[in-house]
């Protein structure tokens, strides 16, 4: 007779089904708030587990992906989100259809799901976030043999639910939605070995919302075209990347429904890099980085400078998320320094500088939401420290990652207005995942 509780492995699976989730638990804290309006510190633990069934039967794909991601012990006035929280939740089910021709493979995919785009700075699926960006709509994918690529893409990005805060401390259960009043559709194309063994990206993006009656919008109404080039990092060989963006159309200064003026966007974006990885032991990569986010120079005027990072994830260039996050592609002048290793197959570590200026001193820099109208606090912000390892505790199934970052204080964050006075913030996490 069968062990009706022996757990079926990838061996017992039926050839055209595939299952793979993983669970990840994350202990964080902060000490030293930047936010305007708070003190003290912050404390929370979370738990994500997604689990994705997918099944082929060519040409066709149905995928059926559950996510369950909730706060199981936080402070009671924690700065926790619809990017912690969202309970219970398909976050992704959708029908795909792959054909093969001589002319490359086409892949056509309709439903709700994530996406990433290029260097997903724009585009991207959150891996620190609990919570990844989902959208319902419809993709295609083309890639030739000769490996260009292109991709054209119509969605709703989905709303996660519930929002309000007292239902997302108790970690209720709401589905999550759609709405026509957003949109989000454009294209993108890569061209590998484009020039001097470097490959290029191009994309197009267009982003148009209005209030819904429930969810209270700028009214965006934006084009971003962007391009990267690119060499990827390999070992005893230098690499670079130089990304950059435009931004134009309209949008409104905030989400009040009294706000009905539309202002000119002209905004830009910048992320320059040059590194070396060395074929020695550690494989050490040391890279110097640039990134540049546009702020608006004038509150007054009838023109809107700040980018928008759109649906793109902050934490490969600005560090981590959840607590932490006072960084964004949004009003930013910042020069770094990076330095990679990796021990052996198991094991990796970064550590990370910045420095931050404001790109304009009257604008609210970054996500910390801390704003001098009259630019008097300067633009220098302060330094930022980071670093992260990782284990495999279990090869392929079981890893530890354990992190931290400092905020160290300029003469913006010391004198502009709604500062908090708790000094330089210091802030660590760490995750256990589970992966099968």
């Amino acid at each position: 007779m069968a062990d009706p509780w022996r757990v079926k492995t990838a061996a017992d699976m039926p050839p055209w089904l595939s299952v793979s989730g993983s669970s990840r638990f994350r202990y964080e804290t902060l000490d030293g708030q930047f936010r305007p309006g708070r003190d003290g510190g912050d404390q929370m633990s979370s738990l994500r587990t997604a689990v994705l069934a997918e099944a082929r039967f060519k040409p066709v794909r149905l995928g059926l992906e559950v996510l369950d991601a909730r706060i199981l012990d936080a402070d009671n006035d924690v700065t926790a989100g619809t990017s912690d929280v969202n309970a219970l939740e398909v976050i992704q089910a959708y029908a795909a259809v792959s054909t093969d021709a001589g002319a490359g493979r086409l892949d056509i995919m309709a439903g709700r799901f994530t996406m990433d785009l290029g260097s997903r700075r724009l585009v991207g699926t959150s891996n620190f976030n609990n919570v990844p960006a989902a959208y319902t709509g419809a993709r295609l994918d083309w890639a030739a043999p000769s490996g260009q690529s292109f991709t054209a893409f119509y969605t709703l990005p989905v709303t996660v639910r519930p929002f309000d805060r007292p239902s997302i401390l108790d970690n209720d259960t709401k589905s999550d939605s759609q709405s026509t009043d957003t949109r989000f559709y454009g294209l993108f194309g890569a061209l590998p070995k484009f020039a001097l063994e470097g490959d290029l990206d191009l994309m197009a993006l267009r982003l148009e919302e209005s209030d819904d009656g429930t969810i209270a919008t700028r009214d965006r109404r934006i084009t971003t075209v962007s391009a990267r080039f690119f060499r990827e990092p390999r070992p005893g060989r230098f690499d670079y990347e130089f990304e950059a963006g435009y931004q134009t159309g309209t949008a409104r200064a905030s989400t009040a429904a009294a706000d009905i003026a539309d202002l000119k966007v002209r905004a830009g974006y910048a992320h320059l890099e040059a590194g070396y990885r060395w074929n020695r032991p550690w494989s050490p990569r040391l890279s110097a980085e640039f990134d540049y986010g546009s702020g608006d120079a004038d509150r007054t005027d009838r023109n809107y400078g700040r980018f928008d990072g759109l649906f793109g994830p902050r934490r490969p260039d600005f560090g981590p998320g959840g607590l932490y996050g006072p960084l964004a592609r949004s009003n930013i002048l910042s020069p770094g320094l990076r330095l990679e290793v990796t021990p052996d197959k198991r094991l990796d570590a970064t550590i990370f500088y910045r420095g931050l200026w404001l790109d304009q001193s009257r604008d609210a820099f970054g996500s910390t939401g801390l704003r001098d109208a009259t630019g008097r606090s300067g633009t220098f912000a302060g330094h930022q420290i980071e670093g992260r390892a990782r284990y495999w505790l279990v090869p392929g199934n079981v890893r530890l990652e354990v992190g931290a970052a400092t905020l160290i204080r300029g003469d913006y964050m010391k004198s502009v207005p709604g500062r908090t006075n708790e000094g330089d913030t210091l802030y660590g996490y760490t995750d256990l995942t589970f992966t099968f």
